[in-house]
């Protein structure tokens, strides 16, 4: 966990200090090595390491760009809702790859993102993510924080096939829920 604070720290300086900023609807990518700490039995990286890499690269986004002023300087915080990942092949101990995130589109009141894994000019990975935004326990209006970011595009439609990746989502929680339920009762 200590890996994750000092990369989101590095990150942050950053953004903050050395680098440009972005525009928020801008494509963002990043070249990394797969180092050591990220592999399982010190060969491929582990698939803990991919989501680390995506959430990496969306607090860069975030912090590099007019979202920042519109959210966290504001106490709202950007909330994950879901996320999957579909792996190709596997990323090797000290390779470099590529990941870049892209903006699939927004509705009222959650960003799509999709974020690929290149290495070589090939998809070894995608990992795609829904991020509401929260303050107060509340989810708040997307459409006014991009206005507060220079966005001025009421809504862009996410693709069908994304929204399509996450149609089930509350309706496997849901289910979850009940057959736990289930089992309790069984159990007592």
């Amino acid at each position: 966990m200590i890996y994750y604070w000092l990369h989101t720290l590095y990150i942050f300086i950053g953004s903050r200090l050395f680098w440009k900023n972005v525009n928020v609807l801008s494509n963002l990518s990043r070249t990394r090595r797969v180092s050591i700490l990220d592999c399982e039995g010190f060969r491929f990286m582990n698939n803990s390491k991919y989501t680390f890499y995506m959430d990496l690269i969306r607090f860069e986004i975030l912090f590099r760009s007019k979202l920042f002023d519109a959210t966290l300087k504001k106490g709202i915080i950007p909330t994950l809702g879901s996320q999957k990942i579909i792996y190709k092949k596997p990323l090797k101990v000290f390779t470099k790859f590529k990941i870049t995130l892209i903006i699939d589109g927004w509705d009222d009141k959650w960003v799509y993102h999709k974020q690929m894994f290149e290495q070589n000019g090939k998809i070894m990975a995608i990992g795609y993510t829904k991020v509401a935004f929260w303050k107060n326990k509340k989810t708040l209006n997307l459409t006014d924080i991009l206005a507060d970011a220079g966005v001025h595009i009421k809504q862009q439609k996410p693709s069908l096939a994304i929204l399509n990746l996450f149609n089930n989502d509350y309706a496997l929680l849901h289910s979850s829920n009940k057959s736990q339920l289930n089992i309790s009762t069984q159990v007592d």
